[in-house]
């Protein structure tokens, strides 16, 4: 009984003899106690939802499609093909009128005979009103025509005057038919777009390639107020994302140095480098030192992650809790289970995902366990140390 009521005391004195022990800043208890205000709830829940989603091979046969990124889809293939290549303001250009025969318009009776009748005027630029100045033709509207249609109108505008009017027109310098490309890339620059049409990998390759490593290097589309990212390495495999370029479109090379976190009870914690183009999650926990023996519980591999709310209707989930597109989520791996192993390796990793390998309850018991030894050692030693009193 004796020894019963000193256990007790024991246990007493431990736990209030915690907040004497070494620490390395304020016990949590006395930062709450000591605010003048505390923002938040009583039991200091976050407040965000969120959906548990056991990997299995449902999972697995859609989540590829949870955060690839498309430029075909944001743009089309169809709608947006090769650009007509029409001029525009700031196009400079160059009229050539041709006659039938001395004596016209622009070729006096004098000239004679030579190998051809006609006559270049000076080169002018497209005007902020889209429009160019031809003599004896007036001012003619030259923005969103095509030069044909251009050479068209101006021979039909002599006609009256001239012998049997044709007209060439020659683009010298187009500034209204170029798309920029931008940031990680050897020469970052405007390119010129031809009546072949540019796609996105050639205008990349034009301001000479990447300058980053491809596994790390996204591609971003800006145009018209619209913009679309996808990863260089999913442009380069996939001929339909590999669209047409547009007069004025932007393309924004980035490096994006793809990073996940470890936490928990895994050999390294800490913030990894992905390194790799496809890296799995069985390859994430390798690269964190894989799960301690005697500390992991192998059925608590949680990954966190926020993807489209899309991708749970896929799994038949009802998605009306969540109100937001995206919606945060915890994948849990159990590698108790054999084919558990199976299945991380064919799990994507994105990147900023976030793993955690809980603690197995045994290391808690273990804990509490310890502590209660260590309580009842010091019972022991304070009876023996009775003992020997009492006998002196």
């Amino acid at each position: 009984m004796m020894a019963n009521r000193i256990l007790s005391i024991a246990m007493a004195g431990l736990l209030a003899s915690c907040t004497s022990l070494p620490r390395s800043g304020p016990d949590q208890r006395v930062v709450g106690t000591n605010a003048s205000v505390t923002v938040g709830t009583g039991d200091q829940k976050v407040g965000i939802d969120y959906a548990l989603v056991d990997i299995n091979s449902a999972v697995l046969s859609h989540i590829s499609t949870t955060d690839e990124g498309s430029l075909r889809g944001s743009f089309g293939a169809t709608r947006d093909g090769i650009p007509d290549i029409v001029l525009g303001v700031g196009d400079v250009v160059q009229v050539s009128v041709f006659e039938a025969q001395a004596g016209g318009l622009f070729i006096p009776a004098d000239a004679g005979a030579r190998p051809g009748n006609y006559i270049t005027l000076p080169s002018q630029t497209v005007d902020r009103q889209g429009n160019l100045s031809v003599p004896y033709a007036g001012t003619i509207r030259a923005a969103g025509k095509p030069v044909n249609d251009l050479q068209i109108e101006i021979a039909s505008r002599l006609a009256n005057r001239a012998i049997e009017p044709q007209v060439v027109v020659s683009v010298s310098e187009s500034r209204s038919m170029e798309a920029s490309v931008l940031g990680d890339v050897t020469s970052p620059k405007k390119i010129t777009l031809s009546p072949a049409g540019e796609r996105v990998l050639d205008v990349i390759s034009e301001a000479g390639g990447l300058s980053a490593p491809a596994a790390e290097t996204s591609i971003t589309l800006q145009r018209r107020g619209k913009q679309a990212t996808v990863a260089y390495n999913t442009l380069a495999r996939s001929s339909v994302e590999n669209i047409y370029v547009q007069p004025e479109d932007t393309v924004i090379v980035r490096r994006e140095r793809r990073t996940f976190l470890a936490f928990g009870v895994t050999g390294q914690s800490g913030s990894f480098d992905f390194e790799d183009s496809d890296l799995m999650l069985g390859d994430a926990l390798a690269k964190a030192g894989g799960l301690l023996d005697d500390k992991a519980e192998p059925q608590g591999v949680l990954l966190y992650r926020t993807v489209n709310k899309s991708f749970l209707s896929k799994l038949g989930v009802d998605t009306a809790h969540f109100k937001a597109d995206n919606v945060p989520v915890i994948f849990r791996a159990n590698l108790r289970d054999p084919s558990g192993f199976f299945a991380v390796q064919k799990f994507p990793m994105l990147n900023k995902d976030v793993i955690y390998v809980s603690t197995s309850d045994a290391v808690e018991l273990t804990k509490f366990l310890t502590i209660v030894n260590s309580a009842t050692s010091s019972v022991s030693n304070i009876a023996d140390t009775r003992d020997t009193i009492r006998n002196q």
